[in-house]
This record gives structure tokens, sequence and C-alpha cells, in this order.
């Protein structure tokens, strides 16, 4: 809930103020959460660091991809943005790996408290890293609600003055996305596809339930990331396809993970790897047209009204897979893929 709720004026903050800044901030909440974690190991305790936890993310989703546009636009270089964006993806993906190794020798030798205080650790060097990201000038300096790298100042020094042109900020980004079809569209495409996401949360389920020993299972699932990672790459390499080669693409992944579930068996896990490569690489390119969409829009607050469109498109993959298994889930994907091509139609000049 505290996702939902904050997603989308933490986009607006990012266009208001310092995107690094807001990077930074989010970080710093996150290691807050583990902190409060450690410190006050109860039920209040826990639920208070998932509520900075949500926060944190809230701050960090959608202004990540507005900055590295932007910065890219600063320099003329707004096209290689899905290299760059691919690259990105890549990488969250492939840290997963070393991070669990490490966990799990960070485990055994100090327990919980050390892999949490080493946690703690992480999320401030991450700050600290944000704030070394290069400032940004304004994409339009006559644009009120551009985004800056400082507040802007002015004569009113209370809360109200700020408060109005965040509001300001937070109700344009929000015209402008529900008005402007081609925007629209693209927004719902990324939100609907980037909750499909939350399949890698059944990954180990898959693998389990199709006859893989239990101790072998992180190890059977290891190639799946892999695969992703290397899709998220490919994302660049396709920037430049037509979208109904995107959702053909789309649509293989689902057959390949219809076949998954129709082996039933361990061998069925590179099907999975397959679908999750393409599944990636048409993820990477989409989020590329979104950007390319949203033009002098507040960048932050366009994104991150997708980023919360994905939280609740999540629940409807829970939802299918509640009701029918890989089987539902893999029909999800194929009407995804046949609406793709009239959501990302060109815009009408």
């Amino acid at each position: 809930m505290v996702g939902f709720v904050a997603e989308v004026p933490a986009g607006a903050l990012a266009d208001r103020y310092s995107r690094r800044g807001i990077l930074a901030g989010g970080a710093v909440l996150q290691a807050c959460g583990y902190g409060l974690w450690l410190l006050v190991p109860s039920f209040a305790g826990f639920a208070g660091g998932f509520v900075l936890w949500g926060v944190a993310g809230a701050l960090t989703s959608g202004t990540v991809e507005a900055l590295l546009y932007d910065g890219l636009a600063a320099t003329g270089a707004e096209e290689s943005y899905p290299t760059v964006y691919g690259r990105v993806e890549a990488a969250g993906l492939l840290v997963q790996l070393p991070a669990a190794g490490c966990a799990s020798v960070l485990f055994s030798f100090g327990g919980y408290p050390l892999v949490g205080w080493v946690s703690v650790g992480w999320c401030l060097a991450t700050a600290a890293l944000a704030f070394r990201l290069p400032r940004q000038a304004p994409p339009d300096p006559a644009e009120p609600q551009s985004s800056v790298d400082t507040p802007a100042a002015g004569p009113d020094r209370s809360l109200v003055g700020p408060l109005k042109r965040l509001a300001h900020t937070l109700r344009t980004g929000l015209v402008d996305t529900l008005t402007r079809p081609s925007l629209r569209n693209a927004v719902m495409l990324v939100a609907a596809l980037g909750g499909m996401d939350a399949v890698e949360e059944y990954f180990p389920v898959m693998a389990a339930g199709w006859g893989v020993p239990e101790a072998w299972v992180p190890v059977a699932v290891l190639s799946i990331p892999l695969a992703g990672a290397a899709g998220a790459m490919l994302g660049s390499a396709a920037g430049g396809v037509g979208r109904r080669a995107l959702a053909a693409g789309l649509l293989g992944s689902a057959l390949a993970l219809a076949a998954a579930a129709g082996l039933h068996r361990p061998a069925g896990l590179a099907a999975v790897a397959l679908f999750y490569a393409l599944y990636r690489m048409v993820l990477v390119v989409v989020d590329a047209r979104l950007q390319e969409r949203i033009a002098s829009s507040p960048r932050a607050t366009a994104t991150s009204v997708a980023s919360l469109g994905t939280e609740l498109a999540s629940l409807g993959l829970f939802a299918a897979w509640a009701s029918g298994g890989v089987p539902a889930v893999a029909l999800l994907f194929s009407a995804l893929a046949a609406v793709l091509p009239r959501l990302l139609r060109p815009p009408v000049r």
C-alpha cells in the first residue's frame, strides 16, 4: 500500500527537485529500513522497515529512467537509451548471483545480523554513488515544472510554496500522461508488461513442482536470470524493430512458457529461460518507446505512473497463477502480445 500511495508523488518530487538527490535519499531510506529490522526485531519494527523500503522503492522507480534519458538527451545521445538501459537491466539481473553467494557466506559467519548490517552499508554506498552522477540542466529553462538539480529559489520560504510547485508538477504530469493517447497507451503497455515480471517469484516453484530436488532448486533456476540478462542486452540491438516484430517476440515467449508447462519436468526450465530472455528483450524496447513519447512531460512523473500500473498488473499475474498455474500465465502473455501492436501505434502528427 505504501508503494501504491507514494509511487506517483515520488516521481513528481524527482521532476521538481534533484533526481540524484532523490535516488540517494531512497537508498538512505532503504538502509534505515534494514537498520530498523535489526534494532527492533518485532512486528512493529518489521512493519516500519517495510514502510521505509516501500517509500525508497517509490523514490527510485521512474527516477532512474528519467535521469538516464534526460542525461543522454542533454548530450544529443538519446538514441543510445535502449543500449544503456538494456545494460542497466542486465546488470540488475546478473548481480543477483554474486549477491546471493555473498549473503550465504556472510550468513554462515555472522548470521542474520551480519547480513543485515552489510546490507545497510551497501545501501549507504549506493547513496554516495548516486551523488557522483552528473548534474542535469533543465531540458527547457522556461518550463516551470522541469527537472532541476536544486529547488527553485523564491520569496516564499515556507512549505506552502514548495508544496504548490510540487502539486503543479504532479498535476501537469498526470494530465499529460492521461490525455495524450500515444503516451497513455505506451504507459499502459509498460505497466502491463512490467507487472508480468512478477513471474520470477514462481521460478523456484516451477522447478520444485517439475521434479527438481529441493536442494538443487537454486542451481536449477540459475540459468533463468542469466537468460534474462542476455535478453535485456539484446534489447539494445532490437531497439529499431517494428511493433509487430516485438509482438511476435512476446508471443514466442508465451509459447516457450506454454511448452515448458507441457513438459512438466526439469528439462522444461530451458524453455522457461528462453521465455524470460525474449520477455526481457521486449520489455527493454517497450520502455525505450515510452521514454521517446514522454517528450516535454514531467518524465519521472509519467514513468512513475507506469510503475504504479506495474504494481497493479502484478496482482493480475498472481491471480492468473492462482487460477490456472503456468498455462494461465502463458495465456496472459499471449493476450499482451495481441494488443501490443495497437498500443504501440505511432502518434498521429
